[in-house]
Order: C-alpha cells, then structure tokens, then sequence
C-alpha cells in the first residue's frame, strides 16, 4: 500500500474539509479524492461520510484513523533516521591509534562525541602496519597512523613525531655521543610483526648515523619494551609520544641526525563510502588548522 494514501487519508480526517486537506497536501481537490477512493478500493471499506458539513469518518474509518496515525508516525520516524544516517550523524565509527597518537586521539574523539551525540565510537590501540590493513578491509573507518600510507589509502598529516632514546633514570646520556651508550647496553626493539614503521626507522638512524648496536628483539608492544628499559634490561630507541605513558623511573633523550622525525596523521580509505568517517575526517582536519593557526 502506497503510503501516500494513507497519508491523505489521516489529514483529510484531520482537516475534515476536501478543501484544506488538499492545501495541506498540496493536491487539487479531485486528485485526493481520487486517492482516497483507491484507498478504499483497496481495503475494501467505506471512510468517510460525504456531505454539506464535509468528510466525517464511518465507524470502520475511526478503527483505523489510529493505527493509520502510528503507522505515519514510524515511516516518518524510519525515513529521518534513514536521512541521519546518509548524513553520517548516527551509527558507529571505528578507529585505530598508535603509541605517538595517545593524547591526539582521545581529544579529536572527545570533541567528535560533544558534536555527534549519538555516534558509538571505538578507539583502539593498533599499529599502524595493522591499521593500514584494517582500513583497506573495511575493519576500521579511519587511524591515526605513521605516514606515509600505502596506496589506496588517504592520508593528512596532523603532527611530527620524533625518534628519542629510553634509558633508565640514573644513566647519565650525552646525546651527542649515543654510541658509547649502545656499546654498553643491548638496544630493546619491539618485534618487527609489530611495528614494521618503527623498525625501519631505527634502522635507518642507527645505518645513516654510522651506530652500531647489539639489537636484541624484546617485546611485542612498547609497554613491555618500556618495563624493561626502567629494569635495567637494556636501552630503547623510541616515538616520543611513549612519554604519555612512561614509568617513573624512565627517562627520555632527545635525538638528532638523519632519520629521527616522522609525520603522524590520520588515514582513510576513500573508495569506502562513509558519510560518519568523512564527518570525523573533516572535523580533525578543521580543527588541526584552527590550532595550526592559533
């Protein structure tokens, strides 16, 4: 049944006149009453009463004039909720972060939430390597990622990152001779599978910057890599952004030389359809410019 007919019907029963229901529908008065007829026709039962004093409900009319009413009601209510999510102003968004995103992230998702209020969002801790792989997939909507991505892939710079050295407290570290700290303490890495990036790029510093160091492959993620450097374990080239999370008794040197500074930024996968994405894409882009300018 076309829903326009009931349509018509609720709002001549409403109006009570031909006239004004036709106005309010934007119809002239034969063609709604053509439509009503074929409403009719179709249910089988009389609707209305004709007359001088214009169109009152029949009994079977007044059975259904409520029902009529909630079912309008649903198919408005389905045909806004269907607009909201064309507009990506409803749904779920799924994201991926890395270690150097750790404050970033939580901010940009605080302030997507205070706009779209009714948008369910998930923020995980992933590699960039896996986020790369989860977004060409569709797993994830968008990431904060190590750039450059791969093809395929959208990508806009947010912030540079930088490599920096983990030593515990009490090593005393001349960050001009790095060297004579890599020849007394075993280098801690992260497994490759887990941060490709990031070993390429300390691999890249330590052969561009003529270093030499006893590499030893410790851990799977830099929280554990972290807990060894402050247990004597070893020494640990690393983001910067391991400072947001950074035990007590673990310091930071900053490096310099080739290879030591990378770009962060977010990364989307644009031949994925996705109004919600490309809402929380913008809203970092716009608000990355407004503190750029700030």
């Amino acid at each position: 049944m076309d829903i326009k007919l009931l349509r018509a019907f609720v709002i001549l029963a409403r109006q009570g006149q031909y006239r004004s229901a036709a106005e309010v529908l934007c119809l002239t008065q034969p063609a709604l009453t053509k439509q009503i007829q074929t409403l009719e026709h179709l249910i089988g039962l009389t609707l209305f009463k004709r007359g001088r004093q214009g169109a009152r409900l029949t009994n079977s009319g007044q059975l259904i004039f409520s029902r009529a009413c909630e079912l309008l009601k649903q198919h408005d209510d389905f045909r806004e909720f269907v607009s909201r999510v064309e507009k990506g102003n409803v749904g779920k968004l799924v994201l991926g972060f890395g270690v150097s995103a750790f404050q970033l992230a939580p901010v940009k998702v605080t302030a997507f939430r205070k706009l779209f209020t009714d948008i369910e969002v998930s923020l995980n801790d992933i590699s960039s390597d896996e986020q790369y792989r989860m977004l060409l997939n569709g797993q994830l909507q968008a990431g904060f990622v190590r750039l450059p991505v791969p093809k395929k892939l959208n990508a806009e710079p947010l912030l540079e990152e930088r490599l920096v050295l983990a030593v515990t407290n009490t090593l005393q570290v001349d960050p001009t001779n790095i060297q004579r700290v890599l020849d007394t303490y075993q280098l801690l890495q992260i497994s490759p599978h887990r941060g490709q990036g990031l070993t390429a790029q300390i691999t890249n510093f330590l052969r561009e910057n003529k270093l030499c160091a006893s590499t030893v492959y410790a851990a799977d993620d830099i929280q554990t890599l972290l807990a060894l450097v402050a247990a004597g374990s070893g020494v640990a080239l690393l983001p910067a952004g391991v400072s947001h999370i950074l035990p007590s008794d673990v310091k930071l040197v900053a490096l310099e030389g080739i290879h030591t500074r990378w770009q962060i930024g977010i990364a989307w996968a644009p031949e994925i359809k996705d109004c919600l994405r490309d809402n929380f894409v913008n809203m970092v882009l716009k608000s990355n410019i407004l503190n750029s300018d700030n």
